[in-house]
C-alpha cells in the first residue's frame, strides 16, 4: 500500500495575512501539519505543495519529504483546490516512480487535529475501500431544527423538513460541519472523479476542539488557546 500525504497551500490569504508561515504554538502555522502527517508514520512522502517560497521553505524545514511548486493559474483566489492537488500527486508520481494507492490530503489551517485522526481517517477509507472519507464534526446547528433558508417573499423555513415533529436537536438526524482537515482519496476517485462527492464518501468525526479551521484573526487565537493548554496540561503530567 503505497500512500501519499499532501498539503496544499497558497501565498495569499485575505482573511489572515501571511497565516501559513505565522506563529503559532512556537512554529509556523504549517509545520504543525507536516509534524502530524509524519508523526502518523506511515506515509511514503510527504509533500508541501504552494506558490510561495516561503511556505515551501517552512514545510521542508519541519520535515515534509518533498516540495512541489504550485502553478499561478492554480492558486489564484478563484482557482479550485483538485487541479492543484492533482498536479502535485502527478509531480509526485513521475519524480519517484510510484503510483499511490490513496492520497491523503492535509489542511494546513488545521492545527489543532492530532496524528491519531489522520491514522483513523486512513484505516477507514482503507477498510471500506470507499472512494474517499472526509474528516468533519457534529454540527451545532441541525436543518431539521434550526438551520433556515430565506425564502422568495423574505420569510424564513427549515432548511430540511423532518417527516415527524423534532421538538429537540438532539431528536433530529445527526449532521456533521465538514472541518476541512483531512481527505483520504481512492488514486482513480481523486484523479479520474468529478468533485468532492460520490455515492459511498464516508465521514470521519473528529470533536470540536481538534476541528479548529483557522480562517480569521478570532480562528488564530482559539486555536493558539486551544494549543497552549494543551502544552500546559502535558507540562503539568
Amino acid at each position: 500500500m503505497a500512500r501519499l500525504a499532501t498539503i496544499l497551500a497558497r501565498g495569499g490569504s485575505k482573511g489572515v495575512p501571511g497565516k501559513n508561515v505565522r506563529m503559532i504554538a512556537g512554529r509556523p502555522l504549517i509545520a504543525h501539519t507536516v509534524l502530524h502527517a509524519v508523526d502518523a508514520g506511515f506515509f511514503d512522502a510527504i509533500v508541501v505543495s504552494s506558490d510561495a517560497d516561503d511556505i515551501l521553505r517552512a514545510g521542508k524545514e519541519a520535515g515534509a519529504t518533498d516540495i512541489v511548486r504550485r502553478p499561478a493559474e492554480m492558486a489564484s483566489d478563484e482557482a479550485g483546490k483538485l487541479p492543484g492537488l492533482r498536479h502535485c500527486v502527478a509531480e509526485m508520481e513521475e519524480r519517484l516512480g510510484i503510483v499511490f494507492d490513496t492520497i491523503t490530503d492535509l489542511q494546513p489551517t488545521s492545527p489543532t487535529r492530532f496524528s491519531d485522526d489522520i491514522r483513523g481517517a486512513v484505516a477507514l477509507q482503507e477498510k471500506l475501500g470507499v472512494s474517499n472519507v472526509i474528516s468533519g464534526t457534529e454540527a451545532k446547528s441541525s436543518p431539521y431544527f434550526n438551520l433556515v433558508e430565506e425564502q422568495a417573499d423574505g420569510a424564513v423555513a427549515l432548511s430540511k423538513r423532518p417527516s415527524g415533529d423534532v421538538l429537540r436537536r438532539q431528536d433530529a438526524p445527526r449532521c456533521f460541519d465538514l472541518n476541512g482537515s483531512i481527505y483520504v482519496w481512492r488514486r482513480d476517485a481523486l484523479m479520474d472523479g468529478d468533485g468532492l462527492w460520490f455515492d459511498d464518501t464516508h465521514l470521519y468525526e473528529m470533536p470540536q476542539e481538534r476541528s479548529i479551521d483557522i480562517d480569521t484573526e478570532t480562528d488564530f487565537l482559539f486555536a493558539d488557546f486551544v494549543m497552549s493548554r494543551r502544552g500546559l496540561a502535558r507540562a503539568a503530567e
